[in-house]
């Protein structure tokens, strides 16, 4: 994609975190600390997922796929921020800040469309049981994820395009760790009202219809539930379900709650801290989460520790 600047910007002013000069280096090593467990522990989960036959089902597949989004989504904004964390104004140049702006959105709606293809398998496991293995084979899931890739490039590009049509004011300072599509329409001195319908449309689209997709699968997998006699049966399909649900309520709560809830009472600062948990603290819980709460993750760890060991035995 050739960019055209169309007032000359050169290069954009990232302010970074709002933090003191004397809690740099306290903050530098915790969000390096969030950062390399994040790429580790979703690495860990690939890995477990390839090498375990048993995890070789749908809802690993699409979780294999959400693990590398996540690792690629805090690429995005995390390195560029632990930059600037000893050394506040560090700028970008305004190719680096469109193509920063164009992988941000690109990922964070892929994961949207990922975790709805998830709770979409989740509905199909518990509410049509004997018919799973038959809609949910290789080729749906294949398509599942092709198809989210797809919508996300389209929307990530769409916004893009019409970002880079903008021409901006001779304040270049943008008071974020990032290149935000928000806070870079701010700047610009052109009509943005274009801009703006889009994101509203494409928030609804990409965000807010999979968010209520989600739900309404959800709802449905509770009435199921509470059709099952057994107490066993509701606990075995609320252990299959609980993962998903943390991770839903995580992404989708910080997100909703930064760019959809009223800004009559929101600060720049709260707006950086909502960021903050949505790029860099789920990616972080998401290993722990799928861990922690899934026998079957936990059984294929220690299967890979026990291999371990006897190897160096």
């Amino acid at each position: 994609m050739r960019l055209k600047n169309h007032s000359s910007v050169s290069e954009f002013l990232l302010l970074g975190l709002p933090i003191r000069a004397e809690q740099s280096g306290i903050f530098f090593s915790m969000f390096l600390a969030m950062y390399l467990t994040t790429v580790l522990g979703n690495l860990l989960i690939i890995l477990l997922i390839r090498l375990d036959s048993h995890l070789h089902t749908p809802m690993y597949f699409f979780l294999s796929h959400l693990a590398f989004t996540d690792i690629s989504f805090s690429s995005v904004t995390v390195p560029k921020m632990l930059t600037k964390v000893p050394n506040q104004n560090i700028p970008i140049t305004y190719e680096g800040c469109v193509s920063q702006t164009y992988f941000f959105i690109f990922f964070a709606d892929l994961d949207s469309f990922l975790i709805t293809s998830m709770a979409y398998d989740r509905y199909m496991a518990i509410c049509h049981p004997l018919n799973y293995t038959t809609i949910m084979n290789q080729s749906r899931c294949a398509t599942l994820v092709a198809i989210s890739w797809i919508i996300a490039s389209a929307c990530a590009l769409l916004h893009t395009l019409l970002l880079d049509q903008l021409s901006f004011c001779a304040d270049h300072t943008i008071p974020h760790f990032f290149c935000d599509l928000g806070a870079l329409l701010k700047l610009s001195c052109s009509d943005t009202s274009l801009n703006q319908l889009v994101i509203f449309t494409a928030g609804l689209a990409a965000i807010m219809l999979p968010f209520l997709c989600i739900l309404i699968s959800y709802g449905h997998i509770g009435f199921t539930i509470l059709q099952v006699p057994s107490t066993k049966g509701i606990c075995k399909a609320l252990s299959t379900c609980g993962s998903h649900l943390s991770v839903v309520a995580l992404y989708y709560g910080s997100i909703i709650g930064l760019y959809f809830l009223p800004p009559s009472n929101s600060t720049i600062n709260n707006n950086i801290v909502a960021s903050v948990m949505y790029t860099v603290v789920t990616p972080m819980l998401n290993p722990f989460i799928y861990s922690l709460r899934n026998k079957d993750m936990k059984g294929a760890l220690r299967k890979l520790l026990s291999k371990k060991v006897e190897f160096s035995n």
